[in-house]
């Protein structure tokens, strides 16, 4: 006569058992990020990844999540696989930019930069990022350009003009260069203001 009532049980155990899936880890990652809690949110998407290995977001986020926690390579590895999954993901491209720039592979971000334009090409971000890693490698002109165009898409880039100014300023043009460290200062950007001491008064 117990049994029925055992079935039963084992029943309901089942009906009330919750399973989270590959979208409860992330979400939970991404709660997890957002609070600064980079190694449990690095858990939470590996999980995540565990439940669905072609989720493409998943790696991306966790690859975040390592480049604050300075895992560098890590990273990178996480961004190539997201873009193995979709070659035209442009924030892939762009955070492995980022993370290159941080190993000084200035020359491997700079190509990341421009895959990340080809899919992606209105986000100034991209182009004065670009640009910092030209102007590492000492190629102002091209920096100049770089930074040209992210003010181009937002006027109000402070920062833009800063280092456009700068490398105008390293190529000889000291007053175009001054003008735009005038307006970077205009703009906010209280790092422009030591510059122009040293270089325009």
């Amino acid at each position: 006569m117990r049994k029925p009532g055992f079935l039963i049980l084992v029943i309901t155990y089942s009906i009330n058992c919750y399973c989270q899936t590959n979208g409860d880890y992330f979400k939970k990652g991404m709660t997890e990020a957002k609070l600064k809690d980079y190694r449990g949110a690095i858990l939470d998407f590996s999980k995540a990844i565990e439940l669905n290995p072609t989720d493409a977001m998943a790696y991306v986020d966790r690859g975040a999540s390592k480049g604050y926690l300075h895992d560098y390579e890590g990273a990178i590895a996480d961004y190539s696989k997201a873009i193995e999954l979709n070659p035209k993901f442009a924030g892939a491209y762009f955070n492995r930019g980022l993370n290159k720039a941080k190993l000084q592979n200035y020359q491997g971000a700079i190509s990341d930069y421009g895959k990340a334009i080809e899919f992606n090409a209105k986000d100034e971000t991209i182009y004065y990022n670009r640009g910092l890693s030209k102007e590492k490698l000492k190629d102002y002109t091209e920096a100049i350009l770089d930074f040209s165009e992210a003010i181009e898409l937002n006027p109000k880039y402070a920062e833009a003009y800063t280092d456009r100014g700068a490398a105008k300023i390293v190529l000889g043009q000291k007053d175009n260069g001054c003008i735009d460290l005038k307006k970077a200062l205009e703009l906010g950007d209280s790092s422009a203001s030591d510059m122009i001491k040293m270089a325009c008064e």
